[in-house]
């Protein structure tokens, strides 16, 4: 067991870092939209709530993400349209991980929403 949660941990490290250096423009004003999004292929065990959450921070988003008991992630994420695309382009961009299928649909938005988190 310790070595698993040593590997778990240097993945964390590396994803942290990752999202750290991520090169993040000055983005137009956008609308404001919340979606509710499921997620399948090759999503979790491979760091994908962690870049995700880390991301959404750096952008300002707020929500949350979890995984589900079918292999799937599930998020409901809340910001500037702009950015929320630019977090999905770039999920869809890693290697490690596979996105094979993601719903999206669109949700009233939550104005006492303060963060984004893990649950």
């Amino acid at each position: 067991m310790k070595i698993k949660k040593m590997f778990k941990q240097i993945r964390n490290n590396y994803v942290i870092n990752q999202v750290k250096g991520i090169n993040i423009l000055e983005f137009e004003p956008d609308e404001i939209i919340r979606y509710h999004m499921v997620f399948s292929g090759r999503v979790q065990g491979v760091g994908f709530r962690l870049e995700i959450e880390q991301l959404a921070l750096r952008l300002k988003l707020t929500g949350w993400i979890k995984n589900l008991e079918s292999g799937s992630v599930e998020m409901e994420i809340q910001g500037m349209k702009n950015k929320i695309d630019f977090l999905l382009d770039f999920m869809n961009s890693l290697k490690r991980m596979k996105i094979n299928q993601m719903k999206k649909d669109i949700q009233p938005v939550l104005n006492q929403e303060q963060e984004f988190e893990i649950l």
